[in-house]
């Protein structure tokens, strides 16, 4: 996991699969559909299992995963009509997980969506400024966080709209 700790001393970690989730999903994933790998020729895809960049070779799959339903199966709640489903690369073989600082997958615009106890949209935020992306997310984090009635947010990519890792109260 990647934690980050801003000025008030409040820690935010982000979170990649979790191991035995992709172990799941390295046999079949959310959509019931079986791992197909293949060699990332280019190198760049955004890997949620260790909240890095692929390398050029890297062996990777791309699979389906449903990371709000994960969580509301582990916190006895119904995701409801909030439940989505989409696309994450992943590393087709284990891997040591995440080794960075900082937040992971810097400079694009994110949103970071929150979430209920209950599984809710609590509403969300555009993080954008690639110049100062840390700041932007450390006070997107503490806004959202400074709400008793959130959970957990997910931070999602723009432009495709997909998930990349979720950061959960402290």
């Amino acid at each position: 996991m990647t934690t980050h700790t801003t000025t008030d001393a409040t820690t935010y970690t982000a979170r990649p699969i979790d191991p035995a989730v992709l172990k799941d999903l390295r046999t079949a994933d959310d959509a019931d559909r079986p791992m197909v790998p293949f060699a990332d020729e280019e190198g760049g895809a955004p890997l949620r299992c260790c909240l890095r960049r692929s390398e050029p070779g890297e062996r990777i799959a791309l699979v389906s995963y449903a990371p709000l339903r994960r969580w509301a199966a582990e916190a006895g709640v119904d995701p409801g009509a909030y439940d989505e489903q989409g696309p994450v690369f992943i590393h087709a073989d284990d891997c040591p997980g995440p080794d960075l600082r900082g937040h992971p997958f810097p400079g694009a615009h994110r949103t970071v969506r929150r979430y209920s106890a209950e599984a809710r949209i609590l509403g969300g935020r555009l993080v954008g400024n690639a110049e100062a992306l840390d700041g932007a997310f450390d006070e997107a984090f503490a806004e959202a966080f400074a709400d008793p009635e959130v959970a957990l947010v997910h931070v999602r990519a723009v432009e495709y709209g997909c998930f990349l890792y979720e950061v959960r109260r402290a």
